[in-house]
Parts: structure tokens; sequence; C-alpha cells
């Protein structure tokens, strides 16, 4: 049993994300900066990290995942505030990012709809039992295909709630 753990300075957990933090486009007039984020405790034998921004409450039917990074180096235990805010797959020294749902690569905020109750933002990072997931970003590689091989060598997660409404 470890006692793996994220945190941000951005937002407590359960609290509310900021504008800062809000996706721009659709209708969402944010700055789209993906929050800083910390984390402790992963399993000793961690070889690499994952993380993903999931929104439960969308209704799609299946929720809606709004950030995908992989293969996060072991030694990590930081991100910060913008590291995800570009559209490229390819992080120097900090990993790769999948295309999301919006159908752009990295990080895309919350912008649920106006009016609706706050929707739950679950930041989840896997502690992974493989130096690298061997995907390269592209060519068919699908945030749902990173995902699955996430969960086939995930050795522990930790999450980090954050809520989010729009007036």
């Amino acid at each position: 049993m470890t006692n793996f753990t994220i945190t941000s300075p951005d937002f407590k957990e359960q609290a509310e994300l900021s504008k800062t933090h809000e996706f721009n486009g659709f209708d969402g007039e944010g700055h789209n900066r993906s929050p800083a984020l910390q984390w402790q405790g992963a399993p000793a034998n961690t070889r690499s990290f994952a993380l993903t921004m999931y929104d439960p409450d969308a209704q799609t039917g299946s929720g809606f995942w709004h950030w995908v990074l992989y293969d996060i180096p072991a030694e990590a235990r930081q991100l910060a505030q913008g590291v995800g805010s570009v559209d490229v797959s390819a992080l120097t020294g900090i990993g790769l990012q999948a295309e999301n749902d919006f159908g752009a690569t990295g990080y895309g905020g919350p912008c649920p709809p106006k009016g609706a109750a706050a929707h739950r933002y679950l930041f989840t990072l896997h502690a992974l039992g493989v130096p690298s997931l061997g995907l390269s970003p592209g060519r068919g590689v699908t945030n749902a295909i990173v995902r699955f091989m996430i969960h086939q060598n995930t050795l522990a997660t930790a999450t980090l709630t954050g809520q989010y409404g729009r007036p």
C-alpha cells in the first residue's frame, strides 16, 4: 500500500477551477491553461507516469476526455501550469500528449454548458510499470488506445477532483 497523492497549488480537492483553466472555444472564453500539478508517494517500482483529465458529467453518454498525457518520466514530481496548453504531441522532457475529445492535441479546459450544474474534472495520475507505452501520437493512436495501454500498465492511481460551472 502506498501513500500516492496528487495536489495542485491552483485548486484544492473538490474546489472550483478558475477561468484561467477554462477552454477557449465552443462558447468558452477562458485562457485554456492546464493547472500546475504535483505528486508524491508513487510505488517504488514506478517506471513512468500518465495523466488523464476526465469529465464524467458531460452529457455525451460516455463523459469527456480533456487531457491525456503519457510517458512522463519516473523522476517527475510536478507539472507546471500551462504545460499541456500547447497543441503539440511531444513535450520535451515531459511526455507525449494524445488528442482530446475537443479534437485537439493536449489540454482542453473545462467548458460545461452555460447554466448547467458544475461538472467534476478528475485529474488522475497513473504510476506505470513500464518506461514507455510505446505509442507514437498520430497515425491512428486515439486517446482510447492510449488510455487502454495506461490501464494495462497501471500500478497505482491518485486522483484530484476539481469542479467548474458557467452561469
